[in-house]
């Protein structure tokens, strides 16, 4: 039995061809002002928390449209689309608005980065609908503001939708809107709005005070009073204008960002701490190494009687065994450099290399080194709460203070971070300042005694149940994310590094650590090596006559 050719027997191969000729044959004057901007969230951004990126009310857009368990939300779209349809200017019905959205399709299809399988009628339709949708849930923020003229009555909705946002359905849609993968392109409202109001200034007007309203509503930061204005027509998707309130423009503009691949960060060496075992081990090789080359005293005899078989075996046997213990691992291959020299000619570039190839070879992830709250509390670093975003971050060296901007969690506040931070990651453009103030987050909150200080100052402001819960919050963002540099938060780390670093209880722990509680391993491996030459020794002396031998005591040397 042969095989489908068509893995996805839904895939219309025919409206695919169709859809590609007319792309080609017709010219988009606009596709360079419309780039792809609605992204599928990739494995490796999901795999940490599927339902952070997954719509679980409302499917807005085409990416999830056919989900049979979002299927019950169809009912209050098409509700709100007959709203929508008493609200259009003139005599025009919905029809009109499907039209005019048909002739926006292929700047439509340019915005979403997979392949839409739909003819251009039912995309037309889908977006209608969807946006009718979507404007009368944004119309909830601006009503106790009375920035609009005309409100929508819904009864139908009453259970779904709540300006005070206490309903469990209107918090998953909440969730849901702002998700990448549920977006659709805000020229798409724009021109419903525009349809309703007959003028584009007075339809930017309305749908500017409809998602500055849901932003100040939404943003996990508190918004500014004076933060400028936000072109409608600069942004490419609701969440687009969420991100654009969080981070500015001219601070996006200023900064400068290099970036690595980033793939979790649970085995990455927090500060002060290395990679033990594979220095340690190079260390030893390399004191057995010139061990090994010495050739005088009975250091020379004890070299030839090692290289006989038998006594060979008889070490090489029982060390095997006790290397492959706990504790003895890392002194197995520096007592073979110095009791069986010729097995490690021959696998020399096989056993230094791995080692210094790995000491050579820069990190494949670049990892945060900073203290965490708790450490920088111990050394009299004070936190400050601030109003605004991610650009007032900040640290005074003369008061030891860290500025930190106000950030509340509640049930969304985890969606709306992942996605803000997917859509950085996936936009070609700009600096992931976002993702770098995430990152700073993660690596001065680890326990949730952290998060305890940073709400008793006011940075944190704690809807959930516990720290507990925002501290596993902060410590899974940066799974699989980019890492960035990003001047301006670069800045701060390295101010509070240099602070914490130049403090004399730093200072005097840190020695303790190197100089003394480090040194029982050089201890050890000098006592191992005089355990090793006595016992090789004695053993000498049972199987062969020492009588040849005596010792000098004033002099301490061994002669023939």
């Amino acid at each position: 039995m042969s095989a489908n050719p068509n893995p996805n027997p839904s895939f219309d191969e025919c409206r695919w061809i169709i859809n590609i000729r007319r792309t080609l044959e017709e010219e988009l004057e606009s596709d360079t002002d419309f780039p792809v901007c609605i992204f599928s969230v990739p494995k490796t951004l999901r795999s940490s928390d599927p339902d952070a990126y997954t719509p679980q009310q409302v499917a807005i857009g085409p990416y999830h449209s056919w989900r049979p368990e979002l299927y019950d939300m169809e009912m209050y779209k098409l509700t709100a689309a007959k709203r929508a349809q008493r609200h259009i200017n003139g005599d025009h019905k919905f029809q009109y608005v499907v039209d005019q959205l048909k002739e926006l399709e292929l700047k439509i299809r340019a915005c979403y980065h997979k392949y839409l399988n739909f003819s251009n009628e039912a995309l037309a339709w889908m977006m209608a609908i969807d946006a009718s949708f979507l404007l009368e849930f944004l119309q909830i923020y601006t009503i106790e503001e009375d920035k609009l003229t005309t409100t929508y009555s819904s009864r139908s909705m009453s259970h779904l939708l709540d300006s005070a946002g206490t309903k469990a359905a209107h918090n998953a849609i909440l969730g849901d809107v702002v998700m990448l993968e549920n977006q659709i392109p805000l020229f798409v409202l724009r021109k419903i709005v525009e349809v309703q109001y007959s003028s584009l200034e007075l339809a930017d007007d309305m749908l500017q005070a409809m998602l500055m309203g849901f932003c100040e509503e939404l943003s996990p930061f508190k918004m500014m009073k004076d933060l400028p204005m936000i072109d409608i027509s600069e942004c490419t998707h609701l969440l687009d204008f969420l991100y654009d309130t969080i981070v500015p423009k001219a601070e996006l503009n200023s900064e400068v960002t290099e970036d690595v691949q980033y793939q979790g960060d649970e085995n990455q060496p927090k500060e002060g701490e290395t990679d033990d075992p594979v220095y340690i081990n190079y260390f030893f090789i390399l004191i057995c190494k010139l061990l090994s080359m010495l050739d005088i005293g009975p250091i020379c005899l004890i070299k030839k009687l090692l290289l006989s078989r038998p006594v060979k075996f008889f070490f090489k046997l029982p060390w095997t065994i006790l290397s492959k213990l706990p504790g003895f691992s890392i002194l197995g291959k520096p007592s073979q450099y110095l009791v069986f020299p010729e097995d490690n000619e021959e696998n020399q570039s096989h056993a230094e290399s791995p080692s210094r190839r790995h000491m050579n070879k820069p990190p494949l992830v670049e990892e945060i080194a900073i203290p965490s709250v708790t450490e920088l509390a111990k050394v009299n670093v004070h936190f400050s709460a601030t109003v605004g975003n991610i650009s007032t971050v900040r640290f005074d060296t003369k008061t030891a203070t860290l500025h930190l901007p106000t950030i509340s969690f509640d049930v969304n506040t985890e969606v709306i971070l992942r996605n803000l931070v997917a859509y950085e990651a996936l936009n070609p453009s700009g600096p992931l300042v976002l993702s770098r103030y995430t990152e700073l987050m993660n690596g001065i909150i680890d326990t949730e005694e952290d998060v305890k200080l940073l709400r008793e100052k006011g940075i944190i402001l704690n809807r959930l149940k516990s720290d507990a819960e925002v501290a596993n919050l902060w410590n899974g963002m940066n799974k699989s994310i980019r890492l960035t540099k990003v001047p301006h938060i670069d800045k701060v780390i390295g101010g509070v590094n240099k602070y914490y670093n130049s403090q004399w209880k730093v200072k005097f722990r840190k020695n303790m650590k190197v100089y003394v509680f480090g040194s029982w391993k050089c201890l050890t491996l000098l006592a191992t090596i005089m355990l090793l030459l006595l016992m090789t020794l004695q053993a000498f002396c049972s199987v062969y006559s020492c009588r040849n031998f005596k010792f000098i005591s004033d002099s301490n040397r061994l002669v023939s």
